[in-house]
């Protein structure tokens, strides 16, 4: 069983900087896919940043340039760095990791944290 723990969200004013952190535990063999994902009340949910194993990155087109996705293999940890806040930015953002265990594959997603930016 693997599971994830998010933390790092909170209230911050526009031009401010967030760092979102997201570490899996457990029965985990090795990780594919590390990616951060948000969303608003009325909206779907929408891809912010992603990192592979080999470590490309792809990023939406609105956090370029000042979201940063990284990873930690030792500590099975993804992050998320975010400057330039803007009030756009406000929704729960959710990290999704894709894991391999010694008997599966599991597509896993952490339990949100709440961003928001004030103007």
């Amino acid at each position: 069983q693997v599971q994830l723990v998010e933390s790092g969200g909170g209230l911050v004013q526009a031009g401010g900087s967030l760092r979102l952190s997201c570490a899996a535990s457990g029965n985990i063999f090795s990780i594919n896919l590390m990616g951060w994902y948000r969303q608003v009340p009325g909206k779907q949910r929408e891809l912010v940043a992603r990192i592979f194993s080999g470590g490309s990155t792809v990023y939406a087109d609105s956090v370029k340039g000042r979201f940063t996705i990284s990873r930690d293999n030792a500590k099975n940890t993804v992050y998320l760095q975010m400057n330039s806040l803007k009030p756009e930015d406000t929704a729960v953002y959710y990290c999704r990791i894709v894991v391999d265990t010694t008997t599966s594959t599991s597509d896993l997603w952490g339990q949100g944290t709440q961003v928001t930016v004030s103007s």
